[in-house]
């Protein structure tokens, strides 16, 4: 019987993909310029994360009413992140439903690559699956579900064409370069940024790593694949609790007392 998404969701080793889906994500300035202008996220990445990993558990695994109050959240929070077209920027609408499907896209294709690297191939009934089931992902905002390719080949179709139009411009190297070299934040977080720079270029398509000027050699080829052969082996062994952690900590984290979604980021308030 195939795999679904709620199958394999909450596998917590998908966070390694962070740092590629936000790359990939700000490397389209219609979605670049809107976080550099209204997120200081590369100030508290951790808040980020945590507002988007809230936002995914609660579409897959979440009430009805916790997901009602992080929909009515996220689109408080991207009420003002529009801006006209003009000398300095392209403009953007957080919106628009070609940005969203661009975001959605990045957070399925990640996930389905770490996915793969650690657990192996998917079977098709399962990718199949997962595939469609992702479109929740976009429409439990404004995403229409029409703009989601119909199948796996249309999704290829379309990620091969938006790769060849990806280049990093100043404002999404700018925000690289913050996010991935953090000058404050938790000591453990900085301390294992030389990890997450290594595996984030590693999954990287390699146009893009070289657009945001990663490091990459022989060595550091060899240091990834090592790293994920060693996740390979040493991950799905892990009792499920710790595997699912993150899913219950960002899930345990929401309340009814959520309400507004902020810079990034999900306010809880009394």
């Amino acid at each position: 019987m195939a795999r679904g998404l709620a199958d394999i969701g909450a596998e917590g080793v998908l966070l390694a993909g962070a740092g590629r889906a936000i790359l990939m994500q700000i490397a389209n300035p219609a979605v670049g310029h809107g976080v550099a202008e209204h997120s200081n996220f590369a100030e508290r990445p951790l808040d980020r994360l945590r507002a988007t990993m809230t936002y995914v558990y609660t579409v897959v695994y979440g009430s009805e009413g916790q997901l009602a109050a992080v929909r009515r959240a996220v689109n408080r929070g991207h009420a003002p992140v529009r801006r006209t077209a003009d000398e300095k920027s392209q403009g953007y609408n957080a919106f628009d439903p070609h940005s969203q499907l661009w975001v959605v896209a990045t957070l399925y294709d990640t996930a389905v690559t770490v996915y793969e690297k650690v657990h192996g191939a998917l079977d098709d009934d399962t990718a199949d699956r997962i595939y469609r089931e992702y479109a929740g992902i976009g429409t439990a905002l404004q995403l229409p579900a029409e703009l989601w390719p119909a199948d796996r080949q249309a999704f290829a179709r379309y990620w091969d064409a938006s790769l060849q139009n990806l280049a990093p411009d100043a404002v999404a190297l700018k925000v690289a370069r913050e996010l991935l070299y953090p000058a404050s934040g938790p000591f453990l977080m900085r301390l294992s940024m030389p990890l997450v720079r290594l595996i984030t270029a590693g999954l990287l398509p390699e146009g893009l790593r070289e657009g945001f000027g990663l490091p990459w050699s022989s060595r550091r080829r060899r240091s990834f694949e090592g790293t994920m052969r060693l996740l390979a082996v040493a991950y799905p062994r892990l009792p499920e609790k710790v595997r699912h952690w993150p899913k219950n900590y960002y899930l345990g984290q929401l309340g009814p007392g959520v309400s507004a979604f902020s810079h990034g980021e999900i306010d809880h308030r009394p």
